[in-house]
């Protein structure tokens, strides 16, 4: 496990789950337990809010939606991307809830729909997959100057975060100018192993759940789908089988083990040159701690694993407070990354400026 002065270094005291969520399935589960029994969100309503949209310039004629929020008060603080998960939104609890915790202390989010996800499905023929990294690369790239003007940040969260992760890997040195730092929750940063994970005996439920999910998101009224993607997908009985036979072979990766090997974000994370912090729980029940226990984290000194016994995957409900204990770390790890720019700008007498 990773280091603890890395949470001390944070300001946070180590996780501890909260009652009732006891048990890496629980803490994963509270999530859609909560959002199909109506918990009300974060309230984020009350800030200034801006549809955003991006033309993919791939030639598909896809755009994804983001929604933009601006704080209350004028601040210099950097704009904060999120990145969903897998058949997850910018309306997922996770979302609002890290989304209303930056609002709160002046950092302005936008919150991004993949390809084919949320707002964006009904403007996509194409959908996302663990590795699409070039569309988030079209998103900010499109970005007015103006929002990056105090930074920019990325949070990703589980598939999402194996993209952003992919992303800062494939950019190396390049992120480093207009890219502050990044946050990782629940990535799988090995394909393969989640795959064999997920389709488990013990996960039977959440397999059955998830593959669901994603079908239903896959045929979507504005997918562009062949008769034989439109069979291979309703014929799927397992996420391999999905993998193997619809996304691998529509992304130009022939299998889902080609698919797995080449998107899989681990072997891209000793190539980031922006500060990131990589949060992940021993107990998550859909990616086998192994996965990170195998990187080498002194090889890249950019890289802060915080890798907790318990907190599920994207869980993270713990003692202390109703705020997830990912989002909290989020706000510090921000928080120190602005400190340690604004100084250095101080320091050679300047303002830390992005550049485009």
């Amino acid at each position: 496990m990773a280091d603890p002065r890395a949470t001390a270094a944070l300001g946070l005291s180590p996780f501890r789950a909260r009652w009732p969520w006891i048990g890496g399935d629980l803490q994963t589960i509270r999530n859609p337990v909560a959002a199909r029994f109506g918990n009300q969100p974060p309230p984020i309503a009350g800030y200034p809010a801006e549809r955003m949209i991006f033309e993919m310039p791939d030639g598909t004629g896809d755009r994804l939606v983001g929604l933009l929020n601006h704080s209350l008060e004028a601040s210099e603080q950097p704009l904060v991307v999120l990145i969903h998960g897998l058949t997850g939104c910018q309306d997922s609890l996770y979302m609002l809830s890290t989304a209303a915790e930056l609002l709160k202390r002046g950092y302005p989010v936008l919150r991004i729909n993949l390809r084919g996800a949320g707002p964006s499905r009904s403007y996509c023929r194409q959908q996302y997959h663990a590795g699409r990294s070039g569309d988030l690369r079209s998103v900010l790239a499109a970005l007015d100057p103006v929002l990056t003007e105090g930074g920019l940040a990325l949070v990703g969260y589980s598939l999402g975060a194996n993209m952003m992760l992919k992303f800062l890997g494939e950019e190396g040195r390049n992120a480093t100018g207009r890219i502050w730092a990044a946050v990782s929750v629940s990535a799988p940063i090995d394909l393969a192993a989640t795959c064999r994970r997920m389709m488990a005996r013990r996960n039977g439920l959440y397999h059955r759940w998830l593959l669901a999910r994603m079908k239903e998101e896959s045929l979507s009224t504005a997918a562009d789908l062949t008769d034989n993607q439109r069979r291979s997908i309703a014929q799927a009985r397992s996420v391999f089988d999905f993998d193997n036979d619809f996304v691998a072979p529509a992304n130009g990766f022939h299998t889902a083990e080609r698919y797995y090997a080449i998107n899989g974000a681990k072997r891209f994370m000793g190539l980031l040159r922006v500060p990131t912090l990589v949060i992940h729980a021993a107990d998550d029940p859909w990616i086998p701690v192994q996965c990170y226990r195998e990187v080498d984290w002194k090889e890249n000194r950019h890289l802060l694993p915080v890798l907790t016994a318990k907190g599920g995957h994207v869980g993270f409900h713990g003692r202390g407070s109703l705020t997830p204990w990912h989002d909290r770390a989020i706000v510090r790890f921000l928080e120190r990354v602005t400190s340690q720019r604004q100084q250095a700008a101080k320091t050679a007498g300047g303002r830390p400026r992005a550049r485009a």
